[in-house]
């Protein structure tokens, strides 16, 4: 007998499990329990620092000989110098210490046997003995190819959840390490667990989320004015427009271009410009503003009903200021200025637009915070909240979710400095939340996307709580570019916490076509079909029931706006209502049918 460490409780909608800690009688066994068949994609993660870890994922580990450490250190070894051995909490929770380290790498290992295109889901618990670290998880095989799964910062005194993966390159053996830069600091392990899917099975879990969180079932029921139900009625759906927002950014030449407005306007339902509301574009020159092509933008989106996301308000890059701020300028003048921009173009477009960018790529880059102080980024979101309460405020960054290698904007770090943000706003304002938003921008180098480290990044963050978007969907040229675009966009839609996705092409006008959906002359490349493959995908098409003896029908619906309309064969007349569906609407809906047909949720 001995103690699991966590009861579970799931949250069916979208397969997420949460643990406490409780004891229970436990098999033993890193399969125990499981169908090696059949095994769920686990999206359970925490940003938090826990006093001891959850279970193990996938079994018990999965692949992962005793991967919760019950049997001492049986199973692991040394990779590199110094020792590993074993301890118990004074909870009783058991782990593996890696100790005399002095070399980066030297850490608790396992040898395993990965398969080439295999799809291996990487979750552990990590402590470090002193202050706090990065610590990587990289598989290094035999060849000398090190592949690295991902990063989490761990502290001392509390675990940390790293959750990520990887998608083998090569069939053989691969050793299991961790590194970290403190070669002075014990380096603690538990809960470890891996867990292998083929293409197939990842992608089935694509359709299991997709039926979960973006369709919704729902049963109609059709009566008279006096509440009789009316069998045989004929109900038509016509879908109007889809719930989940996908888009793409554009520039200035949509303004003159009815193709490319033609091509945008059939496709999308939200965007952001390209450079037009940036503040290198608005004011060119110091105190005179110049919003007439975005405000020509948005009107045209408005006209089209389009919704825009406010990009951006600043841009931490000091390579991407306005020409008359540089790095002569003083703090006193930068905070004149950039007061002045945040209430000239937030009030400009207050109930405008659905989010704001509010800095671009603050974990890469710290102009602001170098010039204004540390909470510069805080100071600018709370303003813009000020100003405008209702839209999202977004972080928007590269390589968060893309590669775990660059450690400027690794998913730890990321929500380090969202709750910095939300945290500085609810000390000095009573307890309020700010509205934030996960800006994911996706932007990926010619190769396949480790997609396995991306979902584990998406549901790390997510965790949070906050809306999550990809908001700048990019590969670069490369072989097979419109096959891994697809494998990106797929990854996002269907993740439960993602809530729109904005694509990042090349102006169709650029002669440098680096992800090009259109050519010229706005015909497809193949990117574009990819495009318009997945719109058709994940939308509903026209459907026509026929109720039956009750009066009763139903149908399986994407989110989205629909007109619906009700014919009798006692009847010519012909009805029509609109209805939306969503994840909160009701899933019963009685259409009353007479003179004026009528809905009832």
């Amino acid at each position: 007998m001995e103690h699991d460490k966590y009861k579970c409780w799931t949250r069916e909608h979208i397969g997420i499990k949460k643990c406490a800690f409780w004891p229970k009688i436990r098999v033993l066994g890193s399969l125990a329990g499981c169908d090696t068949q059949d095994v769920p994609y686990d999206y359970s993660a925490t940003t938090e620092c826990l006093e001891e870890p959850w279970k193990a994922q996938y079994c018990n580990g999965g692949i992962i000989h005793n991967s919760e450490c019950y049997n001492g250190t049986q199973g692991w070894t040394v990779y590199g110098q110094g020792k590993i051995e074993h301890r118990v909490s004074k909870n009783w929770n058991n782990f593996i210490v890696a100790l005399n380290r002095t070399h980066p790498s030297d850490s608790p290992s396992q040898q395993l046997n990965l398969t080439q295109g295999m799809y291996y889901a990487f979750s552990a618990w990590i402590q470090v003995g002193e202050g706090s670290d990065i610590v990587s998880v990289i598989f290094r095989g035999q060849n000398g190819v090190a592949l690295h799964g991902g990063t989490v910062i761990a502290e001392k005194g509390c675990w940390s959840m790293l959750k990520g993966g990887i998608i083998s390159t090569f069939s053989g053996l691969a050793d299991l390490t961790f590194k970290t830069e403190n070669t002075t600091a014990e380096v603690w392990i538990d809960s470890v667990a891996l867990w292998p899917f083929n293409r197939t099975q990842w992608r089935s879990h694509h359709q299991e989320t997709i039926t979960k969180v973006r369709k919704r079932k729902i049963k109609f029921h059709v009566t008279d004015s006096n509440n009789v139900s009316l069998d045989q009625a004929m109900i038509s759906l016509n879908p109007i427009k889809p719930g989940f927002p996908l888009g793409c950014s554009i520039n200035k030449n949509i303004l003159n271009s009815t193709s490319y407005q033609d091509w945008f306007t059939s496709r999308f339902t939200v965007t952001a410009f390209d450079n037009e509301m940036k503040w290198y574009s608005t004011e060119k020159t110091p105190g005179i503003e110049d919003y007439s092509i975005s405000d020509a933008m948005l009107q045209f989106c408005e006209t089209k009903n389009i919704s825009v996301r406010g990009h951006n308000i600043f841009w931490d890059d000091p390579s991407y200021q306005p020409d008359w701020i540089n790095n002569q300028t003083t703090a006193q003048s930068l905070k004149e200025a950039s007061d002045k921009r945040m209430i000239s173009v937030v009030s400009r477009y207050k109930g405008r637009v659905v989010a704001w960018d509010v800095e671009n790529e603050n974990l890469h880059f710290q102009f602001y915070e170098d010039k204004l102080g540390e909470n510069a980024s805080a100071e600018f979101y709370a303003k813009t909240y000020e100003i405008d309460q209702n839209p999202l405020l977004f972080m928007n960054e590269y390589n968060t979710v893309e590669y775990s290698v660059d450690r400027s904007a690794i998913p730890a770090k990321y929500a380090r400095k969202l709750k910095n943000i939300v945290s500085y706003y609810r000390e000095m304002h009573g307890n309020i939340t700010l509205p934030m938003g996960i800006g994911l921008q996706a932007r990926y180098l010619p190769g396949q996307p480790n997609l396995v480290y991306m979902r584990a990044g998406m549901d790390y963050l997510a965790s949070m709580g906050f809306p999550l978007w990809l908001t700048e969907v990019f590969l670069m040229k490369g072989e097979n570019q419109e096959y891994y675009l697809e494998d990106v966009l797929r990854e996002g839609y269907s993740h439960p916490a993602v809530q729109g996705i904005v694509t990042w092409p090349t102006p169709p006008s650029s002669a440098d076509c680096q992800m090009c959906l259109t050519d010229q002359n706005f015909k497809n490349t193949p990117n574009g079909d990819i495009i318009d493959k997945l719109i058709k995908e994940w939308s509903s098409k026209p459907l026509e029931m026929t109720a039956n003896l009750q009066g009763f029908s139903e149908a399986m619906l994407f989110h989205g706006d629909y007109e619906v309309s009700v014919r009798h064969p006692n009847t010519s007349s012909s009805n029509n209502v609109k209805l939306q569906v969503s994840e909160k609407s009701s899933d019963f809906v009685r259409l009353e049918f007479g003179d004026n047909l009528r809905v009832y949720l």
